[in-house]
């Protein structure tokens, strides 16, 4: 058995199953602090029987640095009492098996591929719109990290014209992509969520242009062939066509890639999260990956975190 962990800033989902895209068990704890929330969770594991190996979506900041002994970590994250919490190293030792460790985005980012891969797609962006924002890239199968992950909520985007005095709610950059365009930063601006607005309210175009914005930058930056957005911000009724149309616009046409950019929902719904947590548990044991073993997903996978041993 698989076991997977999405570990978001308000709730932890935890699952079990014998690959990834069959779980057969889940349930949902709060995400109080590190002590009780990562016993809990260890608690529900061992109840499910032996494990083989973890996969772990967190948020962030993440320590993903092979070379690092602080891999792993949650780093300086603005979630109370969470920073510098070894929450790979915690359910290590606690469970005993291999654990691997990604951003919950990532995570996300490499169950879609694996659902689009069939479609002849080898390059995808995943941008989550809630709370915060973040995004996750994989190329042919590998998930990007560079020095760190990205942290694509934090671009700044050519301010709207309808949206010049709103100064922005991110705490270390004011009006960045997270700081406009998030669910907090909706009902900071106009006191309530992207849906509850009304279909002819400006907000609905002011948000659209701000992600269309950064599925353009995508696009034109790293040339990948989709953008998927999720999160509870993009299940406003007609935001995601309002941001394909925009994002279109701003390519002018000028994008070779062309029509094969394109920006879409999430696959898996709401369940790309914790699939990919999934799939990262079967990187940390990769002979669980019998019905993979073929595809060209798990060899890129694995040479991906070649170095990280059973980190």
């Amino acid at each position: 058995m698989l076991g997977a962990i999405e570990a978001g800033g308000t709730k932890f989902l935890l699952a079990v199953g014998p690959s990834p895209d069959r779980l057969t068990a889940q349930t949902r704890i709060p995400t109080r602090d590190p002590a009780t929330t990562l016993a809990e969770a260890a608690d529900w594991f061992a109840a499910q029987g032996a494990l083989k190996a973890l996969g772990i979506g967190s948020f962030g900041p993440l320590e993903l640095d092979p070379a690092s002994p602080r891999r792993g970590f949650i780093t300086n994250t603005p979630k109370p009492g969470w920073g510098d919490c070894d929450i790979a190293g915690f359910f290590r030792a606690r469970l005993g098996v291999p654990v691997s460790i990604d951003t919950d985005v990532n995570a996300a980012a490499l169950a879609e591929y694996a659902s689009a891969r069939t479609q002849g797609c080898r390059s995808l962006a995943y941008l989550t719109i809630g709370t915060g924002i973040g995004g996750g890239l994989v190329l042919d199968g590998q998930p990007v990290h560079g020095i760190a992950h990205p942290e694509m909520g934090h671009i700044f985007p050519r301010r709207h014209s309808e949206d010049r005095d709103f100064s922005g709610l991110c705490p270390h950059h004011g009006d960045c992509l997270e700081g406009l365009a998030s669910g907090p930063a909706i009902k900071a601006r106009w006191g309530a969520s992207l849906s509850e607005l009304a279909d002819d309210h400006p907000g609905h175009g002011i948000i659209a242009d701000y992600i269309a914005q950064a599925c353009h930058t995508l696009f034109a930056t790293l040339a990948v062939e989709r953008v998927v957005v999720g999160g509870g911000v993009a299940k406003t009724p007609g935001l995601l066509a309002r941001i394909a149309a925009r994002t279109e616009a701003l390519a002018a046409g000028y994008l070779p890639g062309g029509a094969r950019h394109r920006v879409v929902a999430p696959a898996h719904g709401d369940s790309a999260g914790i699939t990919g947590a999934a799939m990262l548990a079967a990187l940390a044991e990769p002979a669980l990956w019998p019905e993979w073993r073929e595809s060209e997903t798990r060899p890129a996978l694995a040479r991906c975190n070649q170095d990280t041993g059973k980190s």
